[in-house]
Protein backbone atom coordinates (compact mmCIF):
# COMPACT_ATOMS: atom_id res chain seq x y z
CA UNK A 1 0.00 0.00 0.00
CA UNK A 2 1.40 3.57 -0.88
CA UNK A 3 2.82 5.72 2.10
CA UNK A 4 1.20 8.75 0.62
CA UNK A 5 -1.90 10.11 1.12
CA UNK A 6 -3.99 11.24 -2.22
CA UNK A 7 -4.67 14.65 -3.20
CA UNK A 8 -8.08 15.19 -1.98
CA UNK A 9 -7.01 14.15 1.79
CA UNK A 10 -3.60 16.31 1.63
CA UNK A 11 -5.74 19.25 0.42
CA UNK A 12 -8.73 18.60 3.19
CA UNK A 13 -5.61 17.99 5.75
CA UNK A 14 -4.01 21.06 4.80
CA UNK A 15 -7.15 23.33 4.71
CA UNK A 16 -8.26 22.60 7.68
CA UNK A 17 -6.75 23.77 11.25
CA UNK A 18 -7.90 21.11 13.09
CA UNK A 19 -6.90 17.35 12.42
CA UNK A 20 -8.79 14.79 14.66
CA UNK A 21 -7.08 12.05 15.43
CA UNK A 22 -7.00 8.67 17.62
CA UNK A 23 -3.58 7.38 18.36
CA UNK A 24 -2.63 3.72 19.10
CA UNK A 25 -4.87 0.68 17.62
CA UNK A 26 -5.03 -0.88 21.01
CA UNK A 27 -5.86 2.29 23.11
CA UNK A 28 -9.13 3.45 24.42
CA UNK A 29 -8.19 7.02 23.17
CA UNK A 30 -10.82 8.90 21.63
CA UNK A 31 -10.59 11.43 18.71
CA UNK A 32 -8.94 14.63 19.92
CA UNK A 33 -8.05 17.51 17.79
CA UNK A 34 -4.38 18.40 16.81
CA UNK A 35 -2.53 20.56 14.54
CA UNK A 36 -0.97 19.60 11.32
CA UNK A 37 0.74 20.62 8.30
CA UNK A 38 1.63 19.32 5.56
CA UNK A 39 5.37 19.39 3.80
CA UNK A 40 6.00 17.91 0.13
CA UNK A 41 3.05 15.80 -0.16
CA UNK A 42 3.42 14.14 3.91
CA UNK A 43 1.52 14.69 6.94
CA UNK A 44 3.47 15.88 9.98
CA UNK A 45 2.31 16.91 13.25
CA UNK A 46 3.95 17.56 16.69
CA UNK A 47 3.15 17.30 20.28
CA UNK A 48 3.20 20.38 22.67
CA UNK A 49 3.36 18.14 25.58
CA UNK A 50 4.70 14.81 26.02
CA UNK A 51 2.38 14.15 29.02
CA UNK A 52 1.66 9.95 29.35
CA UNK A 53 -1.08 8.70 27.79
CA UNK A 54 -0.97 11.73 25.71
CA UNK A 55 -1.23 10.95 21.58
CA UNK A 56 2.39 11.20 20.90
CA UNK A 57 3.80 8.82 24.07
CA UNK A 58 1.03 6.32 22.72
CA UNK A 59 2.31 6.42 19.00
CA UNK A 60 5.54 5.77 20.38
CA UNK A 61 4.15 2.44 22.44
CA UNK A 62 1.90 1.63 19.23
CA UNK A 63 1.97 4.00 16.20
CA UNK A 64 -1.46 2.89 14.73
CA UNK A 65 -3.96 4.92 14.55
CA UNK A 66 -7.06 6.44 12.91
CA UNK A 67 -7.41 9.95 11.06
CA UNK A 68 -11.19 11.60 10.89
CA UNK A 69 -12.10 13.67 7.66
CA UNK A 70 -15.49 14.86 7.97
CA UNK A 71 -17.71 11.64 7.96
CA UNK A 72 -14.74 9.61 6.95
CA UNK A 73 -12.01 7.83 8.79
CA UNK A 74 -8.39 6.81 7.50
CA UNK A 75 -5.93 4.42 9.49
CA UNK A 76 -2.78 5.54 9.80
CA UNK A 77 0.96 4.77 10.79
CA UNK A 78 3.29 7.11 13.04
CA UNK A 79 6.52 7.35 12.45
CA UNK A 80 9.00 9.59 13.89
CA UNK A 81 10.18 12.25 11.72
CA UNK A 82 14.28 12.94 12.25
CA UNK A 83 16.80 15.27 10.49
CA UNK A 84 17.06 19.19 10.88
CA UNK A 85 15.92 20.19 6.91
CA UNK A 86 12.73 18.35 7.53
CA UNK A 87 12.12 19.47 11.09
CA UNK A 88 12.70 23.53 9.61
CA UNK A 89 10.78 22.72 7.00
CA UNK A 90 8.01 21.70 9.32
CA UNK A 91 8.16 24.69 11.74
CA UNK A 92 8.02 26.69 8.92
CA UNK A 93 4.82 25.39 7.75
CA UNK A 94 3.22 25.96 10.75
CA UNK A 95 4.34 29.16 10.79
CA UNK A 96 2.41 29.50 7.41
CA UNK A 97 -0.92 27.33 8.18
CA UNK A 98 -0.83 28.97 12.07
CA UNK A 99 -1.29 32.59 11.72
CA UNK A 100 -4.07 34.07 14.31
CA UNK A 101 -2.31 36.08 16.91
CA UNK A 102 -3.28 33.52 19.46
CA UNK A 103 -1.26 31.10 17.39
CA UNK A 104 2.20 32.95 17.48
CA UNK A 105 2.97 31.60 20.83
CA UNK A 106 2.56 27.68 20.05
CA UNK A 107 4.25 27.84 16.66
CA UNK A 108 7.44 29.76 18.42
CA UNK A 109 6.88 26.92 21.16
CA UNK A 110 6.95 24.28 18.25
CA UNK A 111 10.33 25.30 17.27
CA UNK A 112 11.92 24.29 20.84
CA UNK A 113 14.04 21.14 21.02
CA UNK A 114 11.79 19.15 23.67
CA UNK A 115 8.71 19.65 20.74
CA UNK A 116 10.89 19.74 17.55
CA UNK A 117 12.07 15.83 18.93
CA UNK A 118 8.13 15.09 18.68
CA UNK A 119 7.49 15.56 15.30
CA UNK A 120 5.62 12.43 13.82
CA UNK A 121 4.45 11.66 10.48
CA UNK A 122 1.29 10.75 10.10
CA UNK A 123 1.15 8.05 6.74
CA UNK A 124 -1.71 5.81 5.67
CA UNK A 125 -2.12 2.00 6.27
Amino acid sequence: MSQRFSRPILAAIDESTILRIRAGARSDHRFIGIWAVVVDGRVFARSWTQKPGGWYRTFLDDPLGTIRLGARQIRIRAVRARGKGLWAAVERAYATKYTTPGSIRYVRGFRLARRRDTTMELRPR
